[in-house]
């Protein structure tokens, strides 16, 4: 007889998480099934709650991982670096994180959209809020440098959100092409 092994309430609470992100993704808070979310991540619908208590709760512990995922990524590319360096090294990150991983992406939209709700902007504005510290501390920039700095990460979502990375337009290689980072 083959026995199957129990995966830990923290093992499934990932699983569930990384389902989490892929529904929220692409339906966002009110749009997304929780239970879709409980058959990505092979458990139950009542055990879902049991890990999360509310989607709501669920949906904030996926946005904050996903800032916090985009926190870890500006400091790993910002390691040993400052000044302007460590600008240009978290842009080029963060472009390859949303061009490697679309989910990242569209959760942040999301996440953005799903704003109306307190508790989420909560969540949203804490994670933001780490972002821009961390890159202020480790840049040493003024406040009109990193809110430039955040305006052209905004028109990076937007340029991926559209795909214009691919397009053939002329206008959209012209502007995209003014909007690379250098790598």
């Amino acid at each position: 007889m083959v026995t199957g092994t129990r995966q830990t309430a923290e093992v499934r609470r990932e699983a569930v998480l990384e389902a989490a992100l892929d529904e929220f993704a692409l339906h966002g808070l009110h749009g997304a099934s929780t239970d879709a979310i409980a058959k990505r991540a092979g458990i139950s619908q009542p055990y879902l709650f049991r890990l999360f208590g509310s989607k709501k709760e669920l949906y904030a512990a996926t946005a904050d991982r996903c800032l916090s995922q985009t926190l870890d990524a500006f400091r790993e590319a910002a390691s040993g670096k400052s000044g302007a360096e460590a600008l240009t090294a978290i842009a080029v990150s963060y472009h390859d994180l949303i061009d490697g991983d679309r989910r990242i992406l569209r959760s942040q939209l999301q996440a953005y959209a799903a704003c109306d709700d307190p508790d989420i902007r909560a969540v949203v504005s804490r994670g933001f809020g780490r972002l821009v510290d961390y890159t202020e501390a480790v840049s040493g920039a003024d406040p009109a440098t990193l809110a430039q700095f955040f305006a052209f990460g905004m028109l990076c979502n937007v340029i991926a959100a559209m795909g214009l990375n691919e397009s053939s337009e002329p206008w959209a290689k012209r502007f995209v092409s003014a909007c690379q980072p250098e790598h």
